[in-house]
């Protein structure tokens, strides 16, 4: 066989298919942190991603979320609707990153933080993506 017809690995990628999780399919099956639900979409146990889970989270109206982290992940967070805030410390001073809908927020790996929603009458919705340093594994 000629170099030219010799099958790579490259080639591999173009016999894979790509996978669709419905609005409606996401599943609260996955870690949660107290004062927010997560939904998850895209994970290596939904579908097969290896570097990245990908979900949706709801702080409700009034709510503020417990302190927690991402452990080795990088997380980018997209605001959808709501104004969440998100809470951590620089220098031993608390920051507060006040946000709006269509903003994107970076949670770099192992920084403490929480969210709130200020707003007593709407909840704050969020689309996160973050990397998944297993396949199939849960967001911190």
């Amino acid at each position: 066989m000629s170099e030219d017809h010799q099958p790579h690995a490259a080639d591999a990628v173009w016999h894979a298919h790509l996978h669709h999780t419905g609005h409606d399919e996401l599943t609260e099956d996955t870690a949660q942190t107290p004062g927010m639900r997560r939904f998850e979409a895209i994970s290596g146990r939904r579908s097969g991603s290896r570097n990245i889970w990908m979900g949706k989270n709801h702080v409700g109206p009034g709510m503020v979320t417990s302190d927690h982290h991402h452990g080795k992940a990088e997380t980018g967070i997209y605001v959808v609707s709501g104004n969440p805030v998100f809470v951590f410390l620089e220098d031993d001073v608390e920051r507060r990153i006040e946000t709006q809908p269509g903003d994107y927020v970076y949670v770099p790996p192992w920084v403490p933080h929480r969210e709130e929603n200020p707003d007593p009458g709407n909840e704050a919705v969020v689309v996160i993506a973050r990397t998944q340093i297993v396949p199939g594994s849960r967001p911190m």
